[in-house]
């Protein structure tokens, strides 16, 4: 049975930022991705179907949708990750799975038909069958900064996206060599509380400061977006 989990997100200007992150920092942990710096990069290639089911689904506000990204973290990009997050009333579920170049090179190459045969693992056989049926294909690049705060016991996660920005170079992904445009105004950055069913009351303390105003922030459709706009 899939397990869906709260996600709480928030438009944050750098000054009230600073404050919240350092009282997050007195009762949560740094995650294991955190280098000497405590951020670390993230680097997304979004797909969507012919009809941009994806996108319009985010800007309807429907309340059962889904999309596909393929991410890898820092510099690390012969690590990938597949991964299928789903939203259900408010609440999220994401199953992932690594791939390797090979596999993600017949997926860019239009070869999922291959792949669905040559592979065993449930998601990306799902994928690959919406690569063929819906014609799923990768629309954007969306790259962060990105520190995260854990609580191992009670499985709460907050993370702080910082310079989030969007590209159209799919071909450059793994290279990290394409032009980004920013998705937010400066010094604005994203706040998102992750966690299972109820935030104690000294972590919410935190994120229920006057200067929060709980958004429906995508990044992928943001920056679809911003992107048409860079366009003309």
């Amino acid at each position: 049975m899939k397990q869906y989990r709260n996600e709480w997100k928030y438009c944050v200007q750098e000054t009230d930022l600073a404050v919240i992150e350092n009282r997050l920092a007195a009762v949560m942990e740094l995650d294991s991705h955190s280098g000497q710096s405590g951020k670390y990069e993230i680097h997304s290639l979004y797909f969507d179907d012919y009809k941009d089911t994806c996108a319009d689904d985010t800007s309807g506000g429907v309340l059962h949708r889904s999309k596909y990204r393929i991410r890898y973290y820092e510099h690390e990009s012969s690590v990938l990750k597949l991964e299928r997050k789903e939203k259900l009333n408010g609440r999220c579920h994401k199953d992932s799975t690594y791939i390797t170049d090979d596999i993600y090179n017949k997926l860019l190459d239009g070869r999922a038909d291959e792949i669905y045969w040559e592979t065993k693992n449930p998601l990306l056989r799902k994928f690959c069958v919406h690569m063929m049926t819906r014609l799923f294909e990768p629309r954007v690049i969306i790259d962060y900064e990105r520190s995260a705060y854990v609580e191992d016991i009670t499985n709460i996660r907050i993370t702080i996206d910082r310079n989030i920005s969007v590209s159209d170079d799919i071909g450059e992904f793994l290279s990290g060599d394409y032009m980004r445009y920013p998705i937010q105004i400066k010094q604005e950055h994203v706040l998102e509380v992750k966690f299972d069913y109820i935030l104690p009351g000294y972590i919410k303390s935190i994120v229920s400061n006057k200067c929060l105003q709980q958004s429906s922030f995508s990044k992928y459709y943001l920056g679809r977006l911003r992107l048409n706009a860079a366009r003309g």
